[in-house]
Protein backbone atom coordinates (compact mmCIF):
# COMPACT_ATOMS: atom_id res chain seq x y z
CA UNK A 1 0.00 0.00 0.00
CA UNK A 2 2.48 2.04 0.89
CA UNK A 3 3.59 5.04 -1.84
CA UNK A 4 4.96 7.44 0.66
CA UNK A 5 8.46 6.63 2.47
CA UNK A 6 8.51 6.32 6.30
CA UNK A 7 10.84 9.39 6.37
CA UNK A 8 8.22 11.51 4.16
CA UNK A 9 6.56 14.40 5.79
CA UNK A 10 3.37 13.05 4.45
CA UNK A 11 3.90 9.13 6.06
CA UNK A 12 4.40 11.66 9.14
CA UNK A 13 0.67 13.17 9.06
CA UNK A 14 -0.78 9.92 7.83
CA UNK A 15 0.44 8.15 10.92
CA UNK A 16 -0.94 10.72 13.20
CA UNK A 17 -4.41 9.79 12.43
CA UNK A 18 -4.35 6.32 11.02
CA UNK A 19 -5.73 4.86 14.20
CA UNK A 20 -8.55 7.42 14.80
CA UNK A 21 -9.76 7.04 11.38
CA UNK A 22 -9.72 3.02 11.36
CA UNK A 23 -11.82 3.28 14.68
CA UNK A 24 -14.09 5.62 13.08
CA UNK A 25 -14.51 3.21 9.69
CA UNK A 26 -11.96 3.58 7.21
CA UNK A 27 -10.57 0.56 5.41
CA UNK A 28 -6.80 1.72 4.23
CA UNK A 29 -6.61 -1.69 2.47
CA UNK A 30 -9.71 -0.38 -0.21
CA UNK A 31 -8.08 0.43 -3.59
CA UNK A 32 -10.31 3.88 -3.71
CA UNK A 33 -9.17 4.78 -0.57
CA UNK A 34 -5.80 4.09 -1.54
CA UNK A 35 -5.95 6.01 -4.78
CA UNK A 36 -7.37 9.17 -3.09
CA UNK A 37 -4.48 9.00 -0.49
CA UNK A 38 -1.80 8.94 -3.03
CA UNK A 39 -3.49 11.26 -5.60
CA UNK A 40 -3.45 13.36 -2.54
CA UNK A 41 -0.48 15.98 -3.40
CA UNK A 42 -1.56 19.19 -1.27
CA UNK A 43 -3.76 19.40 1.88
CA UNK A 44 -3.66 15.64 3.38
CA UNK A 45 -3.73 16.87 7.27
CA UNK A 46 -6.98 19.10 6.52
CA UNK A 47 -8.52 16.54 4.67
CA UNK A 48 -7.85 13.96 7.24
CA UNK A 49 -9.13 16.31 10.15
CA UNK A 50 -12.36 17.32 8.36
CA UNK A 51 -13.40 13.45 7.47
CA UNK A 52 -12.54 12.87 11.47
CA UNK A 53 -14.64 16.36 12.24
CA UNK A 54 -17.33 15.44 9.50
CA UNK A 55 -17.77 11.94 10.76
CA UNK A 56 -17.76 13.01 14.95
CA UNK A 57 -20.67 15.08 13.63
CA UNK A 58 -22.50 13.22 11.36
CA UNK A 59 -22.45 10.24 14.20
CA UNK A 60 -23.49 13.38 16.75
CA UNK A 61 -26.40 14.04 14.60
CA UNK A 62 -27.46 10.19 14.25
CA UNK A 63 -26.81 10.07 10.77
CA UNK A 64 -25.71 7.38 8.33
CA UNK A 65 -21.48 7.52 8.25
CA UNK A 66 -19.64 6.07 4.84
CA UNK A 67 -16.23 7.03 6.45
CA UNK A 68 -14.51 5.82 3.16
CA UNK A 69 -16.47 7.88 0.59
CA UNK A 70 -16.13 10.46 2.95
CA UNK A 71 -12.43 10.27 2.74
CA UNK A 72 -12.15 9.78 -0.54
CA UNK A 73 -14.26 12.97 -1.37
CA UNK A 74 -12.27 15.23 1.47
CA UNK A 75 -9.02 14.31 -0.22
CA UNK A 76 -10.02 14.46 -3.63
CA UNK A 77 -11.87 17.91 -3.14
CA UNK A 78 -9.40 19.12 -0.91
CA UNK A 79 -11.52 19.54 2.24
CA UNK A 80 -10.21 22.18 5.11
CA UNK A 81 -11.49 21.99 9.10
CA UNK A 82 -14.30 23.77 10.30
CA UNK A 83 -13.64 23.74 13.60
CA UNK A 84 -11.36 21.32 14.44
CA UNK A 85 -10.23 20.71 18.41
CA UNK A 86 -6.98 18.56 19.09
CA UNK A 87 -8.54 17.26 22.09
CA UNK A 88 -10.54 15.40 19.47
CA UNK A 89 -7.95 12.87 19.19
CA UNK A 90 -8.20 12.33 22.79
CA UNK A 91 -12.21 10.64 22.46
CA UNK A 92 -12.24 7.17 23.04
CA UNK A 93 -14.25 7.31 20.13
CA UNK A 94 -11.43 7.74 18.29
CA UNK A 95 -9.15 5.09 20.11
CA UNK A 96 -8.31 2.01 17.97
CA UNK A 97 -8.68 -1.44 20.02
CA UNK A 98 -4.70 -1.98 20.42
CA UNK A 99 -4.91 2.07 22.07
CA UNK A 100 -7.52 0.90 24.71
CA UNK A 101 -5.54 -2.61 25.13
CA UNK A 102 -2.85 -0.12 25.73
CA UNK A 103 -4.28 1.37 28.50
CA UNK A 104 -6.27 -1.09 29.67
CA UNK A 105 -2.74 -2.97 30.68
CA UNK A 106 -2.07 -0.93 32.99
CA UNK A 107 -4.59 -1.01 34.90
CA UNK A 108 -4.14 -4.96 35.28
CA UNK A 109 -0.34 -5.10 34.89
CA UNK A 110 0.87 -1.14 35.55
CA UNK A 111 3.06 0.78 34.03
CA UNK A 112 6.57 -0.52 34.74
CA UNK A 113 5.29 -4.29 33.40
CA UNK A 114 3.21 -2.86 30.03
CA UNK A 115 5.97 -0.54 29.29
CA UNK A 116 8.66 -3.21 29.55
CA UNK A 117 6.74 -6.10 27.81
CA UNK A 118 4.97 -4.52 24.90
CA UNK A 119 7.49 -3.43 22.22
CA UNK A 120 4.97 -1.91 19.92
CA UNK A 121 0.91 -1.98 18.65
CA UNK A 122 0.49 -1.99 15.10
CA UNK A 123 -1.04 -2.15 11.88
CA UNK A 124 -0.07 -5.02 9.28
CA UNK A 125 -2.50 -5.49 6.11
CA UNK A 126 -5.35 -3.74 8.46
CA UNK A 127 -5.43 -5.43 11.57
CA UNK A 128 -3.67 -4.42 14.91
CA UNK A 129 -1.35 -6.42 16.73
CA UNK A 130 0.56 -6.26 19.89
CA UNK A 131 4.67 -6.97 19.81
CA UNK A 132 6.10 -7.89 22.94
CA UNK A 133 9.47 -7.33 24.13
CA UNK A 134 10.00 -10.98 23.90
CA UNK A 135 9.60 -11.27 20.22
CA UNK A 136 6.08 -12.84 19.99
CA UNK A 137 3.00 -10.97 18.16
CA UNK A 138 -0.63 -11.89 19.09
CA UNK A 139 -3.63 -9.88 17.04
CA UNK A 140 -4.56 -7.37 18.92
CA UNK A 141 -8.68 -9.27 19.22
CA UNK A 142 -7.15 -11.89 20.29
CA UNK A 143 -5.78 -10.07 23.52
CA UNK A 144 -9.14 -8.96 24.26
CA UNK A 145 -10.31 -12.67 24.24
CA UNK A 146 -7.47 -14.01 26.69
CA UNK A 147 -7.61 -13.78 30.26
CA UNK A 148 -4.78 -11.05 31.65
CA UNK A 149 -2.72 -14.21 32.89
CA UNK A 150 -2.80 -15.62 30.39
CA UNK A 151 -1.51 -13.09 27.99
CA UNK A 152 1.37 -11.98 30.90
CA UNK A 153 2.04 -15.66 30.11
CA UNK A 154 2.69 -15.75 26.92
CA UNK A 155 4.66 -11.80 26.85
CA UNK A 156 7.61 -13.35 29.75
Amino acid sequence: MWFWSEDSGEYEIFKQYERALVAIGVNFSLDGVQTALEGCTYGLEDALRRTIEYILWLQEQEREVFPNAILIRALQEQWKPVAWRDEYMELPLLQSAGQRWWNAAVSKWGYDVRNRLVADVFYDNGQEFIQFTNGKEILVETAWHWEWERLLEYAL
